[in-house]
Formats: C-alpha cells, structure tokens, sequence
C-alpha cells in the first residue's frame, strides 16, 4: 500500500535562507515544446507549491524570471519564498563593474525584486579568467546589498576549488550540476571541493527527464527521433544509450529501483532516484522540472521525505551501476559541465 501520509520537508542553510531540499524548476518554461499553460494557471501551480512548503524556484530561461517576479509580487507576504536565477556569459565579455551590475539589475528588472535571492553564475570560457574578476564585482554588489547570495552553475572541480580559495570562505554556497543515478560525475573530485568548502549542490538531471520514472518500466526503448519525447528526454536518453549503458541495462536499474521503493512502503521509481540523490552530504537541493499548469508532480514529490536507503538498497544499486559506463563518464564527458563547453 503507498505511503500517502505527509512528511516533513528537510531544509538546509543556503547563504541567509533556510530552503527545502526539494526545489520547483522552471527550465520547462523556455519552449512549449514541454506544453503549455497560460500565465495565470502557472501562477495558480506555483502557490500549490508553496502551500506545500516548495518555496523555493530556480532558473531564468524564457519568460520564467517574468512570471516567477508577477507571482511573487503578487503575494499578500513574499517572506520565505526564495528565487534563483542565473547570469550565464557564454561569449567573451568584459568584467567590467557596469556590465556586471548592469546583468544583476536586468534580473531583478525581470524577477521585480531589489535584491536577487540566488544568482547562479556561469562562464563558458575557462581560459579567460575574467570570471575570476566578474565573480569579484558580484562579491561586491552582495556586499551592497544587490545579490543575498552567490552560486555557480555548471563549473567543475578544479575551477570551483579554485574560485571559492580566492574569494574566501562563505561567499559561493551552491554549484549547479546535472548528478543522477546515471549521472556520477560529482562524485568524482566535486564533492570533496563541497565538503571542503562548504558549498552544497543544487543538482538537476536527477530524473533523466522523467525517465526515471515507473512509466518506463518493462517499455521498449523509445525513438530519439519520433517526436513525441520532450528536449530534456532527448538529452537524457542519448546519455543513457551512448555514455552510460543500453536500454536493457537501464531497464535492470528500473527493476531494482521498483524492488526498493516496494520495500519502503510503495514509494515510486523517482522517489528512489531523487532519495539517493539526496542522501549525499554534499547535495543540498534535488531540482525538479515541473511543467507548471501542465504537468506536475507534488504529491510525488512529498513522499522523498522521511526515509533513508538503507545498505542493501545501496548495493543493489551499486551492482547494476558497476555493469555501466557511469565511473567512466568523467573521462567520456569531462568533468560537471563539460557537455556545455
């Protein structure tokens, strides 16, 4: 029988916020080809969330730094809602202290905020240091009270050790990277840059997009081309096929996945994944997509809370991941990411 009763939510420290372990991603809101839903039942998907304590959103893509700041806006008190958002440079730029300030403002223009929760940095180029200098600036406008806190998105473990040596202790709290159950890679040199210095993951990729899910158990493998699957399951499946195994292996960690969540009381296959997930020291907050308005999955979602996996169900897992590429794929890929460089 399914566990239905509620769970309490973990929470963690994230620079001045204390936020869920669990966030509402709304990378999904860039392109309709996740479907589509108007304005106002987007809003009316985000205040279920956070009636059901998932006060935390992240991502800026499309018009999702828009619509996120009209409902925040639009709350009788914004006190415990937090909104990440990103500043991505993906060509050569310089780190001047106007273009900096000039792309924190635009995000709190978008998110209509006077201070920007999280804001989540990317740079493409590593053999240009001026991340170094651009990540200085950021320090300084949170100094000023612009940014609450800084995170990084998609940078490695070199890089990460290396920006969080300079910039002193506490400054960078999160990083931002895909890890999974056929995503490894963080365990590989990124956690202990984590551990050290106490920055936390905020992972996405932690259901394949959905492929992680009882809905593909015992199904054929699908056609990357048919059409019918969305861009994030497109991603994912070419990284299960090419980088990490085949589908029948895959299929083999579906079936222990399901063995497991029948052992805690009828869990489902993605509360498994994301738990595991979760169970790393280093990893703050699993990110889910969430096709707000469209589809959604918050009562699912609860039932992450409350357990733990046990060693068995470590092992087991451990036995299918051992016949896979997964400890490989950080010579395959390169390291948290490389796939976007």
């Amino acid at each position: 029988m399914p566990r239905t009763r509620p769970q309490p939510k973990e929470t963690f420290p994230l620079g001045p916020f204390t936020v869920p372990r669990v966030w509402v991603g709304l990378w999904q809101l860039s392109s309709n080809a996740w479907g589509s839903a108007s304005a106002a039942k987007i809003r009316q998907a985000m205040a279920r969330h956070i009636e059901m304590g998932y006060n935390a959103f992240a991502d800026h893509y499309g018009s999702a730094e828009i619509l996120y700041g009209q409902f925040k806006e639009s709350l009788p008190s914004q006190a415990g809602v937090v909104g990440a958002t990103k500043w991505c440079v993906f060509r050569q730029t310089e780190s001047s202290r106007s273009v900096v300030e000039n792309a924190v403002r635009e995000r709190m223009t978008r998110m209509r905020t006077t201070t920007v929760d999280l804001l989540q940095f990317h740079w493409q180029d590593y053999s240009d240091k001026g991340y170094l200098t651009a990540l200085q600036i950021l320090q300084d406008l949170q100094n000023e009270g612009l940014i609450s806190a800084v995170g990084l998105c998609n940078f490695d473990a070199i890089r990460t050790d290396e920006i969080c040596t300079q910039l002193g202790p506490g400054f960078i709290v999160s990083n931002q990277v895909q890890f999974s159950l056929i995503d490894t890679r963080p365990l590989h040199g990124m956690a202990d840059v984590c551990e050290r210095h106490n920055v936390k993951l905020l992972t996405y990729g932690t259901l394949c997009g959905g492929f992680l899910a009882d809905q593909w158990l015992n199904q054929p493998e699908p056609d990357l081309y048919s059409g019918v699957l969305t861009p994030s399951q497109r991603k994912y499946l070419d990284m299960i096929l090419k980088a990490w195994g085949n589908w029948t292996l895959f299929q083999s960690l579906l079936a222990v996945l399901r063995d497991i969540g029948d052992r805690h009381g009828g869990l489902s296959i993605a509360n498994i994944a994301t738990r595991w997930v979760l169970d790393h020291s280093f990893v703050g907050a699993v990110i889910i997509g969430a096709r707000l308005g469209v589809s959604e999955h918050i009562d699912d979602n609860d039932r992450v809370f409350g357990f733990r996996l046990t060693d068995e169900d470590n092992r087991v897992i451990e036995a299918v991941q051992a016949r896979s590429n997964g400890r490989r794929m950080i010579t395959l890929i390169g390291d948290c990411g490389a796939e976007y460089r």
